[in-house]
């Protein structure tokens, strides 16, 4: 902390160009111990499940990280998902604590992620779970139930920035994270903690041959095992610099992947093949920083 304080940890993009920001080390590091303590004081305990089902906000990543930090396993739901999606895997994991969201927000459309928690939360087979906390997004008018619901502000704003982490084994869990489903249920891949964050770290550096200095952006949802690897878990671990953007690449025009990489100054982009022939095809664009970028 004392060498990598005042750098910029993650760079926050939003659906809204004019909503960006950059959170330091040190304040990342500040927000996920006050919501370790607010797990703690829940009842989490190492070896819980909680299900995250969040928008591509900040709070994700705290949400994740003070997961790890506790030792509880968390189990991150792609926010796109369907109520019965998100009910099948709290089912599955046995999750005892739901993230979510009052909205999602992408590509100029609010995503009703409150609601498909209630939603899910209706399945009778749905037992295990005590809390929902709620990010406020958007501040949307959302059903709330006393006693179970809570938000996420009021928890963190009391909850003390100091903490000391859970000792934890290599082979310890980490997180679960759920196959697409394309093939048939859904199958929750734990993942350990020492193997994984040694992989994510070092195939991060080498791959992406990253220093010191260089703004990194992965394109991916951190629903998906690619973003947590190379949006979070391999960057922070390096002490990178790392992008997470809110919106789609091609609204409120095909130029926005463009757009942010110049406004964010990004020198090194992973992103998917399809996204880079749909940018290939559109004739009118340019590169903003063809000189710039090393991938």
């Amino acid at each position: 902390m004392q060498e990598n304080g005042d750098r910029t940890a993650i760079i926050w993009e939003g659906d809204d160009a004019s909503q960006s920001k950059h959170i330091s080390y040190r304040e990342l590091h500040r927000d996920v111990c006050r919501f370790a303590n607010t797990l703690l004081d829940l009842g989490i305990k190492k070896g819980d499940v909680v299900a995250i089902y969040m928008p591509m906000v900040p709070e994700a990543a705290v949400a994740m990280l003070a997961c790890a930090r506790i030792g509880a396993v968390h189990s991150v739901i792609f926010g796109g998902f369907s109520p019965e999606a998100v009910a099948g895997r709290i089912i599955d994991s046995s999750s005892r604590l739901v993230i979510t969201a009052d909205e999602g927000v992408r590509a100029g459309r609010s995503i009703p992620l409150k609601k498909n928690v209630d939603d899910a939360l209706k399945n009778p087979n749905v037992t295990s779970v005590e809390h929902v906390i709620v990010l406020k997004r958007t501040g949307s008018d959302i059903d709330w139930q006393e006693g179970r619901d809570l938000w996420w502000r009021d928890l963190i704003e009391k909850a003390s920035p100091e903490h000391q982490p859970e000792a934890m084994n290599a082979e310890d869990p980490l997180f679960i994270l759920y196959t697409s489903g394309s093939t048939g249920k859904p199958k929750g891949v734990l993942h350990t903690t020492g193997g994984y964050l040694v992989y994510a770290a070092t195939t991060f550096k080498y791959v992406f041959d990253y220093h010191p200095g260089d703004i990194y952006w992965c394109t991916a949802d951190v629903g998906w095992v690619t973003g947590h690897s190379y949006l979070l878990y391999g960057p922070l671990a390096c002490g990178a610099t790392t992008l997470m953007f809110e919106g789609v690449p091609n609204w409120p025009t095909p130029a926005r992947m463009c757009q942010v990489v110049d406004k964010h100054q990004v020198n090194i982009l992973y992103t998917a093949p399809t996204a880079i022939r749909a940018l290939s095809a559109i004739k009118s664009l340019t590169n903003p920083r063809a000189d710039g970028g090393r991938r």
